[in-house]
């Protein structure tokens, strides 16, 4: 997710650039690598989220961890899993919505 974070950060940079010096990003190049970029980083975000779901499935079903070690937040981190389900979410969203607006150039 340290990737997602650069990326959007460089997008957000991209996008002030553009509006303090009116610049149009509505050209193919920008718009393809846009693209790429954001399939890459939800492919990569399912696949972080999908081996946290993993490894705390082995934390509550296989090892019992959770029930033997009550400092660990286990909860917490089902949550921060579920979140991070639906963070590849909105990014798939996003990226299905950035591929057809590259179809419409």
């Amino acid at each position: 997710m340290g990737l997602e974070v650069l990326w959007s950060f460089g997008l957000a940079c991209l996008d002030i650039h553009a509006l303090i010096f009116k610049k149009d990003l509505h050209n193919h190049i920008v718009l393809c690598l846009v693209v790429i970029g954001d399939w890459v980083s939800a492919i990569l975000s399912l696949s972080a989220a999908c081996s946290s779901a993993g490894v705390m499935i082995v934390f509550i079903k296989d090892t019992d961890i959770c029930r033997t070690q009550p400092t660990l937040a286990c909860d917490a981190f089902q949550i921060s899993i579920a979140l991070a389900f639906l963070a590849w979410f909105f990014l798939a969203v996003s990226s299905y919505v950035m591929f057809w607006l590259l179809a419409n150039i």
